[in-house]
């Protein structure tokens, strides 16, 4: 049996943080090592733990971070002195403004959810596995809302993606592979790929590597084209 992923917590309300422990340690696949109520406590239980992975609300009392953005600003920080260690920022806004600013500096080990799913135990067992292996996942609300903006206004550009391209990337967007992009979306994998080359040519991603460059056309095409 392998070892459970370990993972530190940091939520100012109680009850929110000690009923996500409860159910993250149900699956018997994470130990909650720590649960912190501020984002410096946060900081400081990371650099003893060295946990696996970090779930942070992305505003608690930090006074060493910027208002309103603590839990990003914490998770920049995480990122950079242990880049051992995913974050995923637990958010209620689905405003993409915070998401853009969680992967300001890149992508890799992070992800941005809504607070609306932190029931839902399977979508965040695979967020931890997606960020503890290097990857990385958008909440699809986020995506959805502004792709079907970009729709409304009847956005047009060099690179635009068509109905499939976008459907795909909101795909891509939860950290799915190609194979399950053609479980959802009831295609062949050989044309999932084909789309999802078509994608990273559109938006010159075509030489980076393929873990971070999924991720990264679902912010770059939703950041350049907002």
């Amino acid at each position: 049996m392998s070892e459970p992923v370990t993972a530190v917590l940091a939520d100012d309300h109680y009850l929110v943080r000690e009923g996500l422990r409860q159910l993250l340690e149900s699956s018997g696949s994470v130990s909650v090592v720590a649960a912190t109520g501020n984002a410096d406590e946060l900081l400081d239980a990371v650099r003893r733990f060295r946990p696996h992975v970090v779930i942070s609300d992305i505003r608690m009392p930090g006074p060493s971070f910027r208002p309103g953005f603590e839990g990003i600003d914490a998770a920049h920080r995480i990122r950079a002195e242990h880049p051992r260690t995913g974050v995923m920022i637990l958010s209620q806004y689905r405003d993409a403004l915070f998401a853009f600013e969680l992967f300001r500096h890149g992508s890799e080990g992070l992800a941005y959810l809504l607070k609306d799913r932190i029931g839902d135990l399977h979508d965040l067992l695979g967020a931890i596995s997606a960020v503890t292996s290097g990857g990385s996942v958008i909440e699809p609300q986020v995506v959805d809302g502004l792709v079907t903006r970009r729709a409304r206004r009847g956005a047009t550009a060099p690179g635009d993606l068509t109905p499939r391209e976008r459907e795909v990337l909101g795909e891509m967007a939860l950290g799915k592979s190609n194979a399950g992009i053609a479980r959802s979306l009831h295609l062949s994998v050989s044309a999932v790929e084909k789309n999802v080359n078509t994608i990273f040519h559109k938006l010159g991603l075509e030489n980076t590597p393929d873990v971070h460059r999924r991720v990264a056309a679902v912010v770059k095409y939703l950041g350049v084209h907002p």
